[in-house]
């Protein structure tokens, strides 16, 4: 299995969206990576299958998914993890990812990434089945923390001294969703900066930039906007904490033109350029 701290540093990405597929095959943009939704390319047909073949040759690719469920009591999918597994093997992606979050219970999918109780025994039952995901992956998963909306009154343990934990038991990657990161600190009343702190360098191999919907008493991570400027400011912040990390931007609700998509990746180029000044 590959080593967690060998994976490479790939630079700006963004997400591969359909609207932007020609763009993208005509233009072939200045990137130093693409993500895919891994769900969307499974079942995919030979078309898509050359498509992504072709774009391979020029750009390194991670694949990112959203049903994987690793937080639920369910047995963990072995049919959906051997597809995850093919499609790996035919991409060579540089790491897979989803999320710290379950999706439902009792085979229901509920497509939507649902939180879990930080606590002593969720910590023990969601390594033991990391460990058995990476062993049938032959690769290090890599975790996204979630936005959140709800507390369970029965965690134990914050978030991210939970997440922590589970890098270091299982020794799997980290996604760190910066935007996610601000909107739960502002729906709970946590200190963003604190919670990047204490989130193990070493095991971050991704960032993840984003725009969200404001409320006056909660933020909802929506995916659909510009990244904001407080969003901006911490992710200077975390570089300057953590280093340069590779980093995309998601836009996944009313996908602009591709070249405005171009000019956020760009504008975090600049923004952390402006920082190191």
């Amino acid at each position: 299995m590959t080593n967690i701290f060998n994976l490479p540093h790939l630079g700006y990405g963004l997400g591969l969206r359909a609207p932007h597929y020609e763009d993208i095959l005509r233009e072939r943009p200045d990137l130093g990576f693409f993500e895919i939704i891994s769900e969307n390319f499974i079942h995919a047909h030979a078309g898509y299958k050359d498509f992504l073949s072709e774009l391979r040759q020029d750009y390194p690719f991670v694949m990112h998914g959203v049903s994987l469920s690793i937080g639920s009591t369910d047995p963990i999918n072995q049919e959906y993890l051997h597809k995850l597994k093919n499609l790996a093997d035919f991409l060579q992606p540089e790491w897979i990812s989803d999320h710290l979050c379950f999706t439902g219970r009792e085979g229901i999918n509920t497509h939507d990434l649902l939180p879990i109780p930080y606590t002593e025994e969720a910590l023990k039952h969601i390594a033991a089945r990391v460990q058995i995901v990476q062993e049938i992956l032959e690769r290090p998963l890599v975790l996204e923390n979630p936005s959140s909306y709800i507390d369970f009154h029965g965690s134990t343990l914050g978030e991210a001294e939970f997440i922590a934990e589970l890098a270091k038991e299982t020794n799997c990657g980290l996604l760190l969703d910066v935007n996610n990161v601000y909107v739960s600190a502002f729906n709970h009343g946590f200190d963003a900066k604190k919670y990047i702190d204490m989130i193990p360098t070493e095991h971050i191999v991704q960032i993840h930039l984003a725009g969200h919907k404001d409320y006056p008493d909660y933020k909802i991570d929506t995916h659909d906007r510009k990244v904001p400027d407080e969003v901006w400011e911490l992710y200077a912040y975390t570089t300057a904490q953590k280093g340069q990390i590779s980093t995309m931007v998601e836009w996944d609700e009313d996908i602009p033109p591709f070249a405005e998509l171009l000019a956020e990746i760009e504008k975090a180029k600049l923004f952390i350029q402006a920082k190191a000044a």
